[in-house]
């Protein structure tokens, strides 16, 4: 007879960890016990013989539920105790200062999703159904372990039918903390936006009311959406009117697959991640001619989808004519996501004409995921519902926290060798959104049982409200406060994610604080764990009006015409080639003139390198767009048209020295006879080619294998993919993170890699911000 204790960490909560450990220990003949721990990890005693202890230590690491994963088991002999039996204990609030992982929220499995259209159910057509395979996580966990008790689902008392599931280790729902049944659950009520109440079956009458083209708030698993018939035109751009989202494009939830292909183009890794556990909103390309709204995605060659992730998406879809919805977020521009009921009445009155509220609480606010392929491969540009609290690995120990850039924003909480990025929270330069940052932070502490930081690792802009914040909290917690360069992040991100000890990486965006004070964006950057070097830039342009050429693209074309030409010319070439662009500044032919007068007396300039404002830049000059309305507007649209470019006109950007020279790319346009598609298309190849050489050229001179890109317009398919053939035709290695996002919502892994190597002691303070 021998004993041993059992430790196992990973993601083996909420996941039907215990039940499999309670069904292989008897399949083996043992006895003892298996308990969650407040770790988020598991505690297993076995007793038996030997041969039966291996075998069941085996199955525990290969035969493991599809959600869990299993990343170390931990066994040490210990004095037989003498059990009767193999059982279930109670969950314990203490660890073993492991670091196991709390699973993220799942979409509804197949099993569930049979059992909701079957008459003969017990949850038949009931919205909430759920198991041990499926269902909320993270947006109800309040504390750890995870038990009902600690979930936002206590408020709901579990009748017999229910509490004998969940308790029947045999059972699918046994330790199913969500679980729930007519009788016993959380309930659904639709209101006018009044607040009066409609009775009659509530998600019948909303798939009705949406049908005859009203537009619903809908409360679901981490958020309030706003939903409408996306088949309907006109219901589309009243939507557009009612959330003052003029262009950006809205996110769809389409019935099925076949629906989703009777207007989009869906590869089959995409295919693949539309119907993984995560449901993420997909960019798809949209099918020539797009037989929706144009409203949908106004300008753009894809449109965002996901399929239904929950029985209420189902239920809505299974009573509607319209096999397709508009599902966005609930928040006007720069607000976070409505989650809470009170609220929804309070702040989308004049948005939705009724409301479909549930009485479950949502504790985690969670935005939908959002993905794109560029290249064949997955670039996650929101990371969020399916993602988080999944951690990235790093290796370096420390306790710490990265707050992440301004727009886009998700922080880090690093503990031991891992990184655990937040959910989406988006634009931080608002006090709601930062107050919401702050809450979360705080709860991740909670639940990953961290107390105290040591160090606390911030932008290197000063005026971002997250470096305000992270001194605040540097100064509270008596931790040490440190900046890191933008772009560095940008790229440490990759080494992160890939483990690379070096790269030279090509950070391109639109904005980010360089270190010498200026706006940069276009960089190839040399890092490793001893050294940090800009090898070059874009050359510098002037920006009339500083950030305010990032809403009006005019200035930053003005400002890159600046290096070629005087202000008369300026003033030609721009009511030549594109006049209406001047109409579109807020003040028109005045504020024109007054940045004519700004280059000519070279006052109010600041200067960048940033590709994004010359793709936006390039928008404005072939007339695709003459302002942002949403994040990187212009250069998407700009990309859009340069799909439909066929010929390469082989322009040039030449590099002299460390520059690339931005202003000859646009001479060469500005002297072009070609379709605006080719022009656009041309352009992109040509910034495409001068980044590739560039870091060929400098691979060669530094010895270094490893190419990458990061930043925004990483997710730009022409220039990846251009660079990406030239890095591998020489023989490199090229990389980008496919899981970590590319743009600012991804900065904060690359913060906490780099606060690693400062803690380390491979750089100084000095090396992460020169």
């Amino acid at each position: 007879m021998k004993a041993y204790h059992i430790h196992v960490e990973g993601i083996v909560q909420g996941v039907g960890f215990r039940p499999f450990v309670y069904r292989i220990a008897h399949e083996h003949d043992l006895r003892g016990y298996v308990k969650n721990l407040g770790d988020a990890g598991v505690e297993i005693v076995v007793e038996g013989k030997e041969e039966n202890v291996k075998a069941f230590l085996r199955d525990l690491k290969e035969k493991a539920p599809s959600l869990a994963r299993v990343e170390k088991i931990s066994v040490k002999e210990i004095p037989p105790q003498g059990f009767d039996r193999f059982y279930i204990e109670k969950s314990s609030a203490g660890g073993e200062s492991g670091d196991s992982v709390i699973p993220p929220d799942v979409s509804i499995c197949d099993d569930c999703l049979r059992e909701l259209f079957d008459p003969r159910d017990k949850r038949y057509m009931y919205p909430f159904i759920v198991c041990t395979n499926c269902g909320p996580r993270f947006t109800i966990i309040e504390d750890l372990p995870y038990d009902r008790v600690n979930t936002t689902m206590r408020e709901f008392d579990m009748c017999d039918y229910c509490e004998s599931e969940y308790k029947d280790p045999l059972n699918r729902r046994y330790h199913a903390e969500p679980v729930c049944c007519p009788v016993c659950g959380p309930r659904y009520r639709l209101y006018t936006n009044d607040g009066t109440e409609l009775t009659g079956d509530p998600l019948k009458r909303t798939a009705e009311l949406i049908d005859k083209g009203y537009i619903v708030a809908i409360k679901g698993i981490g958020g309030i959406h706003i939903a409408c018939d996306a088949t309907n035109e006109e219901v589309v751009e009243e939507l557009r009117k009612r959330i003052l989202r003029p262009q950006q494009p809205f996110a769809i939830m389409a019935k099925d697959l076949e629906t989703i292909e009777s207007f989009a183009v869906v590869t089959e890794e995409e295919r693949e991640e539309l119907t993984s556990y995560r449901k993420p909103i997909v960019a798809l390309r949209k099918k020539e001619p797009f037989p929706l709204p144009e409203a949908l995605a106004p300008g753009l060659p894809t449109i965002g989808v996901m399929l239904p992730y929950a029985g209420t998406h189902y239920i809505l879809f299974h009573y509607s004519r319209s096999p397709v919805y508009v599902m966005t977020s609930a928040n006007y521009p720069g607000m976070p996501m409505v989650i809470d009921n009170e609220k929804a009445f309070e702040e989308l009155k004049d948005l939705a004409d009724y409301f479909l509220l549930h009485n479950r609480k949502i504790l985690n606010r969670t935005d939908d995921s959002v993905v794109r392929f560029v290249d064949g491969k997955r670039a996650v540009i929101r990371r969020s519902r399916g993602f988080v609290p999944l951690p990235i690995e790093i290796p370096f120990e420390y306790s710490g926290l990265a707050v992440g850039a301004e727009l886009m924003n998700a922080f880090g909480v690093v503990k031991g060798s891992r990184v655990y990025p937040s959910q989406y929270i988006g634009n931080t330069s608002k006090i709601e959104v930062l107050e919401f940052m702050k809450s979360a932070i705080a709860h991740f502490k909670k639940i990953l049982r961290v107390k105290d930081f040591d160090l606390i690792i911030a932008d290197l802009h000063p005026l971002y409200n997250t470096t305000k914040l992270a001194m605040e909290i540097a100064e509270e917690e008596n931790a040490e406060f440190i900046q890191v360069q933008h772009h560095y992040a940008h790229i440490a991100s990759i080494m992160a994610e890939h483990n690379l000890d070096e790269i030279i990486g090509i950070a391109v965006d639109g904005v980010g604080y360089g270190s010498d004070g200026n706006t940069w964006g276009g960089e190839i950057l040399y890092l490793s764990y001893e050294d940090v070097e800009r090898l070059g830039h874009i050359s510098y342009y002037p920006l009339p009006g500083g950030d305010l050429a990032s809403y009006y693209p005019l200035r930053a074309l003005m400002g890159i015409l600046s290096k070629l030409y005087d202000v008369n010319e300026i003033k030609n070439v721009v009511e030549k080639h594109c006049p209406k662009a001047i109409e579109n500044l807020r003040y028109g032919k005045v504020e024109f003139n007054v940045i004519l007068n700004q280059l000519a007396k070279e006052i109010n300039l600041s200067y960048a390198s940033s590709t994004g404002r010359v793709l936006d830049a390039m928008a404005v000059l072939l007339n695709i767009a003459y302002r942002r309305t949403y994040e990187g507007e212009p250069a998407m649209k700009l990309e859009g048209v340069a799909f439909r470019g066929k010929n390469d006109l082989g322009f040039r950007v030449p590099i002299e020295g460390e520059e690339l020279k931005i202003e000859e790319l646009f001479e060469q346009v500005l002297e072009s006879k070609a379709s605006s598609a080719d022009i656009a298309y041309s352009v992109h190849l040509a910034l495409g080619r001068a980044f590739g050489e560039f870091v060929v050229e400098k691979a060669k001179e530094f010895g270094v294998k490893n190419i990458g890109i990061s930043g925004g317009v990483a997710y730009n398919e022409l220039i990846v993919k251009t660079i990406r053939k030239i890095v591998e035709s020489n023989g490199l290695r090229f990389y980008s993170t496919y899981e970590v996002p590319r743009g600012d919502n991804g900065i904060n892994v690359g913060q906490a890699f780099l606060g690693g190597l400062y803690v380390e002691g491979y750089l100084s303070k000095e090396d992460l911000i020169l």
